[in-house]
C-alpha cells in the first residue's frame, strides 16, 4: 500500500492561498497588504497571480505582516513547485511510456 503524496489536481498557487485564506477573511485588497507591508502593488500582484515566487525574505515578510511562521510559506511554495514538477515529470513518462509502445507495435 502506498501512504505518499498523491495529486490528482494541479497544485494551489502559494498566491491563491493568500488572496483566500487571509486577504478575503481580513476584508483586505492586494493595495491595501502592499501597503501594510511596504512592497509595491506590482510586487504583491505578482505573487498573487504567480508570476513571482515565495522566497525567503518574502516569507519572512509575510510571517512578520501576518504574525506567523515563515515557514509556512516556504512550505507551500516548496509544495506548489513540487506538485507541478511531479505532474511535469508523469506527463513526460506517460509520454515516452506510449511512444515507445507504439514503436514496439509498428
Amino acid at each position: 500500500m502506498h501512504y505518499g503524496l498523491c495529486i490528482h489536481r494541479a497544485p494551489t498557487p502559494p498566491g491563491e492561498i493568500f488572496i483566500e485564506e487571509f486577504l478575503k477573511p481580513m476584508n483586505l485588497t492586494v493595495k491595501g497588504f502592499s501597503i501594510h507591508t511596504g512592497w509595491t502593488y506590482a510586487k504583491l500582484n505578482e505573487i498573487v497571480h504567480g508570476r513571482r515566487g515565495i522566497t525567503p525574505e518574502i516569507a519572512l515578510d509575510l510571517a512578520d505582516a501576518l504574525n506567523m511562521e515563515p515557514e509556512f510559506w516556504l512550505n507551500l511554495q516548496i509544495d506548489w513547485i513540487y506538485g507541478m514538477l511531479s505532474r511535469k515529470h508523469k506527463t513526460i513518462v506517460k509520454n515516452s511510456a506510449l511512444s515507445l509502445i507504439h514503436e514496439l507495435r509498428t
